[in-house]
């Protein structure tokens, strides 16, 4: 169970970013690429469990000093400093002997995933504002080896709104640490001290904004009408709006953000709205 729990499929709900070209794309109508895709999706699920038990491994001592993170089972001494260096060793393979089967390009992605993941944590979370960046950049990936990596042409419109998103739930994830860890964020992490409240309510706000307009625009542009053969989908707008202010609602009134996987599952208004713009924009780009 220990390792299980270190393993987080709780996250691999992020990698849904992999299906994004399969549904934008109309890739479903191709058996071969629906395979190549959840090949990748399964590949990413277990590079970022690879990613996950690595930043652990690092982490240990100053997951020590976090309310909740000292829980994690190689803080806590569950699972050992040598089964957790073998079990991220086996994970990052496997991912990549997948990704390879779905396609070398996709490999590729998963590879350039992991090295940065390695980069981040040796060093780069340790830098103001490029952390995020980095985060957003894993994202970004998840989307690329779904499009590109399988032949399907991405969408500007979607990869720029994709950075929004991604940037957005970095930022809103850095508040909610600063929120739980108060006066010894910096003793947890140096860059946590490196962030101020005001700062990151006014990038929360920018990159929110960023995503709504992006997203938006997208839903009004003559290409994608085209493509999906309807005029509606702008209908689905208010679904993304209300999900955004009340994940910003969670954040400074019921302490949340912190998770951003758990969130979404957990808290109902999230889970309805996120439900009802999935079905809306299926039913709209299938139809």
């Amino acid at each position: 169970m220990s390792v299980i729990r270190l393993m987080r499929p709780h996250q691999w709900v992020k990698n849904a970013f992999v299906f994004t070209g399969l549904i934008f794309g109309h890739g479903w109508q191709e058996p071969s690429l629906v395979q190549a895709v959840l090949m990748a999706f399964v590949a990413f699920c277990l590079a970022s469990s690879s990613v996950y038990v690595l930043n652990d491994l690092f982490d240990r001592e100053q997951d020590r000093l976090h309310p909740t993170k000292c829980k994690r089972p190689i803080a806590s001494g569950a699972v050992s400093v040598s089964q957790a260096r073998l079990l991220s060793g086996a994970l990052a393979a496997t991912a990549l002997l997948l990704a390879w089967r779905a396609s070398p390009p996709v490999a590729g992605y998963v590879l350039a995933y992991l090295v940065l993941n390695v980069a981040y944590t040796l060093r780069l979370k340790q830098i103001v504002l490029l952390d995020i960046f980095c985060i957003s950049a894993g994202f970004m990936l998840r989307i690329l080896a779904g499009t590109d990596g399988v032949d399907i042409p991405p969408s500007n419109w979607l990869l720029f709104c994709g950075l929004w998103a991604t940037l957005f739930l970095g930022f809103i994830k850095r508040r909610a640490e600063i929120i739980a860890l108060q006066e010894s964020k910096a003793d947890h992490r140096k860059v946590l001290g490196d962030y101020g409240p005001v700062l990151l309510d006014k990038l929360i706000g920018i990159t929110c904004t960023g995503m709504i307009l992006s997203y938006s625009l997208y839903t009004m542009d003559v290409d994608v009408r085209r493509i999906h053969d309807t005029d509606n989908l702008i209908y689905t707008v208010p679904f993304v709006i209300y999900a955004c202010f009340r994940y910003i609602y969670l954040l400074h009134q019921q302490e949340g953000g912190g998770d951003p996987s758990r969130d979404l599952i957990r808290d109902p208004h999230i889970l309805v709205a996120g439900g009802a713009w999935l079905i809306v924009t299926l039913l709209m780009v299938a139809g």
